[in-house]
């Protein structure tokens, strides 16, 4: 398989799958250390726009997001 190949699969193969509460537990653990939304993201192997969201459904404060 190509790189660019891998790469998008990789970058998809969490879509729209629920969040376990390991990964709602380290959301709300690197949200109170300040970290950027896209270092939360890799940090989660989700996407920007998906931990944005569920950061903003439990109330929380993103340094990006400010």
């Amino acid at each position: 398989m190509p790189a660019y190949d891998r790469g998008m699969a990789e970058r998809f193969e969490r879509h729209k799958q629920a969040w376990t509460s390991e990964e709602v537990q380290k959301l709300h653990t690197l949200a109170k250390k300040g970290m950027p939304l896209r270092a939360i993201a890799r940090a989660l192997t989700r996407s920007e726009e998906s931990t944005k969201a569920r950061a903003k459904a439990d109330g929380l404060n993103i340094a990006s997001l400010r």
